[in-house]
C-alpha cells in the first residue's frame, strides 16, 4: 500500500524528530504495552513513524497502530531549554 506524498508530508509536519508519543495499542507485538512512551526520529517515505521506544525497541508506527502525542512539558520562568 502506497501512501500519497501529501499524506507523508503532513505526517512529517505533525510528528517531527523529537516528538514524544505514547502507545495505546500495537497489534501482534506483546513487547509493546499500552502506555509505552517513545520519541520520533523520522517518518519514512511509506508514512511509517519511526520511534525510539523506552523499552529499547525501534519498531515503527503505521496507520494500523493506536497512539497519541505526549503533552510538551511547560517551561517555567528562567528554565533553560536543552
Amino acid at each position: 500500500m502506497e501512501m500519497g506524498r501529501n499524506r507523508v508530508e503532513m505526517l512529517r509536519k505533525r510528528y517531527p524528530k523529537g516528538t514524544r508519543l505514547c502507545l495505546d495499542h500495537m497489534e501482534g507485538e506483546p513487547q509493546m504495552p499500552s502506555g509505552l512512551k517513545g520519541e520520533v526520529f523520522y517518518v519514512d517515505d511509506a508514512g511509517q513513524i519511526h520511534v525510539q521506544w523506552e523499552n529499547g525497541s525501534t519498531l515503527a508506527l503505521t496507520e494500523a497502530d493506536s497512539f497519541h502525542k505526549e503533552a510538551s512539558p511547560k517551561k517555567t520562568k528562567g528554565e533553560v531549554s536543552r
